[in-house]
């Protein structure tokens, strides 16, 4: 079994932990009312979108999420969180070095003792999360539940959700598609982003995402009898007839979006398994992006 396989199963004892940090470390998260960004890379950067839709959904502040490299420096912020893995991401810490003075700089890693945990003014390491495999999973879904439970929802009935989505079966016709699109309403935009990241990080394979919503405007136009298009949570009314009118599979998810994405994830180790690639180390990736210095 891979690293990456183990650790998509060990998903729900790492959210129980996950929820029992929340209270603890709340403090050092942005206050309600504050305004605040969230940044980050790759899955980091998808972790940041969510948690800036699920604040400002939830009454607590303006929120924004920004990739690393094209954080606005300019702009004035109460609290920033700042998200990395490693806590080695090169565009993070440049982006930490860049922000305005005076506002607080909370960072989210898996160790401590990591030079992004280190420039931050409070740090949050997750290190029962931490990952052998070079694709992130458990690491991204434990800082979700956490951040889900300091805003106050309750994730209890996640953890069940999670052992559901790993018994669950893959949606039928998976494993024979070519070509995979991932949509998200509100805040499980970000998850559907995730979700496709995941299918071509381990497996190689032509896979999108988009809002919902903006699914009709073009991107179905690319739908066919070879392509999977999976709604993580809620799908618009009336897309699941439009889309099987192009003869596309059409998955409408269940269970909670962040439930759903563990079933992505599976599905990126199986498509990767099919087509003999090594999942814990994709190609041309690696756990952190480190660029030289000029």
């Amino acid at each position: 079994m891979s690293h990456v396989a183990d650790e998509i199963a060990s998903q729900p004892a790492c959210w129980e932990k996950a929820a029992a940090l929340a209270a603890d470390v709340s403090p050092l998260l942005p206050p309600p009312g504050a305004r605040a960004a969230a940044v980050g890379c790759g899955t980091s950067y998808n972790v940041a979108r969510v948690y800036a839709a699920l604040r400002e959904l939830s009454g607590q502040g303006e929120t924004d999420a920004f990739p690393a490299s094209q954080f606005p420096a300019s702009r004035r912020y109460d609290h920033l969180v700042f998200l990395s893995r490693t806590g080695t991401t090169t565009e993070v810490l440049d982006a930490m070095a860049r922000a305005r003075p005076g506002a607080g700089r909370t960072t989210i890693t898996a160790q401590l003792d990591t030079p992004v945990a280190a420039a931050g003014t409070s740090a949050i390491a997750l290190d029962f999360a931490d990952e052998q495999a070079v694709v992130a999973t458990r690491f991204a879904t434990s800082v979700l539940v956490l951040l889900r439970a300091q805003l106050g929802a309750d994730v209890g009935p996640l953890v069940d959700q999670c052992s559901a989505a790993l018994a669950a079966p893959l949606p039928d016709g998976a494993l024979d598609a070519t070509q995979f699109t991932f949509l998200g309403l509100g805040w499980a935009e970000g998850v559907a982003h995730e979700a496709a990241l995941k299918l071509r990080e381990s497996a190689q394979v032509w896979a999108e995402s988009y809002p919902a919503m903006e699914y009709r405007h073009g991107p179905i136009s690319v739908a066919s009898p070879a392509s999977l298009v999976w709604s993580v949570g809620e799908a618009p009314p009336g897309l699941a007839d439009e889309v099987r009118v192009t003869g596309a599979g059409f998955v409408s998810g269940d269970l909670d979006p962040l439930a759903e994405l563990v079933r992505a994830q599976r599905l990126a180790v199986a498509l990767a398994g099919a087509r003999g690639l090594d999942a814990d180390s994709p190609r041309h990736l690696a756990p952190s992006v480190i660029l030289a210095r000029h």
